[in-house]
């Protein structure tokens, strides 16, 4: 039987990292790896370890500046994001680029981080 006088810190780890103010929570890390496909992509958004739960707003537009894909990420749990977008256009316009910007609603917006890349065209099927 499990002791009850012992606590669980299961949800909350003793991590003693030094978590940021809002006015200097940043975004340190952000890269778009396209899947195979070519219709998808893998984007991965590392911030500072923060006090306050900050918004994300992520923008992936093509080589004419055209908003192909965007998210918004409300007050994530972590520092360590991915998650996976999907290209709307059929036709790819290289170089696309992804721009992620964090935010407050009610204090300070950093400046948006930025990633070019290119999405190669999937592999024809019929061509094997």
């Amino acid at each position: 039987m499990a002791d009850p006088n012992k606590t669980m810190n299961f949800f909350f780890p003793e991590d003693n990292l030094q978590r940021t103010v809002p006015a200097e929570t940043r975004i340190t890390a952000l890269k778009a790896e396209p899947y195979p496909d070519g219709y998808r992509l893998r984007v991965n958004i590392e911030i500072t370890p923060f006090q306050k739960r900050p918004h994300i707003e992520v923008v992936l537009k093509d080589s004419n500046g055209a908003e192909v894909a965007s998210s918004s990420i409300v007050e994530p749990l972590g520092w360590k994001l991915e998650f996976t977008m999907h290209l709307r256009d059929e036709e790819l316009k290289n170089p696309y680029t992804l721009e992620a910007t964090l935010h407050y609603p009610d204090g300070p917006t950093q400046a948006a981080e930025t990633f070019s890349f290119d999405v190669k065209p999937p592999p024809n099927l019929g061509d094997a």
